[in-house]
């Protein structure tokens, strides 16, 4: 067995792929396209269901990738929250987490914590949480060179 892909359903489907590909780099895996018909509909349960689907690659890896659907009809919801049931965060590993978030609150996402070291003294580890455009939550991770972390600004 193996992961396929990971959905998030948007209200946007066009600004939220765009998001992933200025931010992290993300590329088209096939042109967007259109999901509707008596199959679909009984695939997932909706009656007349109309899905406009976009499949992004993550950067060095054909698989998962990231399928984002923006349905012609939806229910809203809260904003979730880390510590809420169901589908949690995405999580990317990125070369230096500060820029990261920049890049994120500069393409309309949002910060949610602060950059915290999870690691040891010999071997940091840095994590932070943000929200992209339409509120779902990203976990940053960067490994960090123990005398790197030591004399950088936190």
């Amino acid at each position: 067995m193996k992961l396929a892909h990971i959905n998030l359903v948007a209200r946007n489907a066009e600004a939220l792929a765009a998001f992933y590909v200025n931010v992290f780099k993300c590329e088209h895996l096939r042109e967007p396209k259109v999901l509707s018909g008596e199959k679909v509909s009984r695939g997932n349960g909706l009656p007349n269901s109309e899905i406009y689907s976009i499949w992004l690659k993550f950067p060095d890896c054909d698989a998962p990738f990231l399928e984002i659907h923006e349905h012609k009809v939806t229910h809203d919801r809260k904003r979730p929250r880390v510590n809420e049931p169901g589908f949690g965060h995405i999580s990317f590993q990125l070369g230096d987490i500060s820029a990261g978030l920049s890049e994120i609150i500069e393409a309309g996402g949002t910060r949610v914590g602060e950059i915290v070291d999870f690691g040891t003294a010999a071997k940091p580890f840095l994590i932070a949480y943000a929200r992209d455009p339409e509120g779902n939550i990203l976990e940053l991770e960067q490994i960090v060179r123990a005398d790197a972390w030591a004399s950088s600004p936190q």
